[in-house]
């Protein structure tokens, strides 16, 4: 089965969701929402740093996410971030806008 690693064509514009879907589930650390996302997808997206911390600050800018320090499971510091009220009000137009989305693209390339 073929991998995408973030930012692809598939995956632009909806790593913001995947974020926001990640952390509906409980705070996470960076390393944690790209584990999650890899493992939730089958290990078909990959989500690098690259990718991941521009993606975490502008969530961050916009008030999506908070963030706060703490330890992580290895008992190192970390950045933990956490999904706002507004994160998830968000959260909800953003699965709402890719399900008209998918199943649009869905009548193109799969007619019944």
């Amino acid at each position: 089965m073929p991998r995408f690693k973030a930012p692809n064509a598939l995956l632009h514009g909806t790593l913001d969701a995947l974020i926001l879907k990640t952390l509906a589930g409980g705070p996470r650390h960076g390393y944690g929402i790209a584990k999650f996302i890899e493992d939730s997808s089958g290990e078909t997206v990959i989500v690098e740093e690259g990718s991941l911390y521009p993606a975490l600050y502008r969530l961050e800018r916009r008030g999506w996410v908070e963030a706060e320090w703490g330890m992580s499971e290895l008992n190192r510091k970390a950045k933990f971030y956490r999904l706002t009220p507004k994160g998830r009000r968000q959260l909800g137009t953003e699965t709402a806008e890719w399900r008209r989305f998918s199943s649009a693209i869905s009548k193109i390339l799969l007619p019944a």
